[in-house]
């Protein structure tokens, strides 16, 4: 299994994703103005939303499954 997509199937990847998601929202919202933060904020709500719900959205591409939990227990 490729090593980057088991650091992000796992519990630190996960919180990785969640707050680099919270970032990049925050970041569009309030460092950046009118549509291009509003862009870049619908953007960190793939991490965010990748995070939360267990998806890992890198997985496919190395022929891994899509869930994080399915991915962890190929391990």
């Amino acid at each position: 299994m490729n090593p980057f997509v088991k650091f992000m199937s796992s519990g630190a990847g996960r919180l990785l994703r969640i707050v680099a998601g919270i970032a990049i929202v925050a970041g569009g919202l309030l460092a950046l103005d009118g549509t291009v933060g509003i862009v870049v904020a619908v953007i960190g709500l793939v991490p965010l939303a990748a995070g939360l719900f267990d998806f890992c959205v890198f997985a496919p591409l190395f022929g891994n499954p899509f869930s994080g939990s399915k991915v962890r227990e190929e391990q």
